[in-house]
């Protein structure tokens, strides 16, 4: 194998954006071997995943480490000259790389030791954001839905968020019923880029509260919004009834929600704009 020529100025960073689970923090080292000939090179790891991050042209590049496949195609990339670039990298990595990375383990665990061993590792996640909240102060209780467990706690703006697993899947579903202003430290988090608002459609004074704050939501109807896109979270937001008059909006309009392909590393980076 041909070791890397550098480091890349960006693996340290970026490492210590991403979050330890159970402990496991991630570290940097040698790639073990370079995409490119002479571009800088580094390998991360927290012992469960591995990430190849490389640097050429003003470009950060982060690639997934499998070790079935060689990387080819960059995972993401962002422009080194931007002053937030290792951010915008942790957050893409966190939004993206990092869940389709524990979908493929969760199914390599699946043929190896049985899926009773998947599911003991999605309690032992939920567990993980479940203590993260304790610590700052959320009073936590488990719940049990028809597709599997999860967690429950109120914020301090009085809404009540859902944390589920459900079944196998490797990415979680979070749930929120409270005020619209509620969602606000949140939102940002997940929002792509990559999807926007139809200017085309009508929408409502409840929705273009929304779309107003928010470009990447995009109006369902004068009821709701909804967003996503390929490998990014997606979900929807609406009032709770569809007789609720949708003429009037402002922070303290009661909606209700859900949030789909949500990684754990994602929450636990996250945690505070929770509670």
């Amino acid at each position: 194998m041909i070791s890397a020529v550098a480091h890349a100025a960006a693996a340290a960073p970026l490492a210590a954006l991403l979050p330890a689970r159970q402990g496991a923090v991630w570290t940097v080292g040698p790639a073990p071997y370079s995409i490119r000939p002479n571009a800088p090179t580094s390998r991360i790891t927290n012992g469960r995943h591995a990430l190849i991050v490389q640097e050429e042209a003003g470009r950060i590049e982060v690639y997934a480490d499998r070790s079935d496949i060689f990387p080819v195609t960059p995972d993401v990339v962002v422009d080194a000259t931007d002053p937030d670039a290792v951010v915008t990298l942790a957050s893409r990595v966190m939004l993206s790389v990092l869940p389709d990375l524990d979908h493929d383990q969760a199914n390599m665990t699946g043929e190896t030791k049985g899926w009773d061993q998947v599911l003991t590792d999605r309690w032992a996640e939920l567990s993980e954001v479940g203590y993260a909240l304790l610590d700052l102060g959320a009073i936590v209780t488990t719940t049990m839905g028809v597709n599997g467990p999860g967690l429950t706690w109120q914020s301090r703006a009085g809404a009540t968020w859902t944390l589920w697993v459900y079944g196998l899947n490797r990415t979680m579903v979070l749930t929120y019923d409270g005020p619209v202003g509620g969602l606000y430290a949140f939102l940002p988090v997940i929002g792509s880029s990559y999807a926007g608002y139809d200017e085309d459609h009508p929408g409502s004074a409840f929705t273009r509260h929304l779309t107003d704050r928010f470009s990447w939501l995009s109006p369902t109807d004068g009821h709701g919004v909804q967003f996503g896109a390929r490998r990014f979270p997606s979900g929807w937001f609406a009032l709770p009834a569809l007789d609720e008059p949708n003429d009037h909006a402002d922070d303290s309009r009661r909606v209700v929600g859900e949030i789909l392909s949500l990684g754990a590393d994602l929450l636990l980076t996250t945690v505070s704009h929770l509670v």
